[in-house]
């Protein structure tokens, strides 16, 4: 794909169409980083990011189990 390199005040861009931001989740900022005669930008991703549908998606699929009880037998005479 070819894009032209637009002025944007004293410094040049380039523009992503929104079909590029949209399909690799690029928000307002992105890593960019060169390697040979590359320029690789790169989304920053966002940690725990979706977590909660992923969250939603488990317990629906039933994969929210504990594996283990909660209290040991021994721990529930404690005060």
């Amino acid at each position: 794909m070819q894009t032209k390199i637009i002025q944007i005040g004293n410094s040049k861009g380039l523009r992503l169409s929104k079909t590029i931001l949209e399909k690799y989740d690029i928000g307002e900022m992105v890593n960019m980083r060169m390697e040979e005669n590359f320029i690789i930008i790169e989304p920053i991703s966002k940690p725990r990011n979706n977590w909660a549908k992923s969250f939603q998606e488990m317990h629906n699929k039933g994969h929210d189990e504990l594996f283990i009880d909660d209290i040991f037998e021994e721990e529930s005479n404690w005060e």
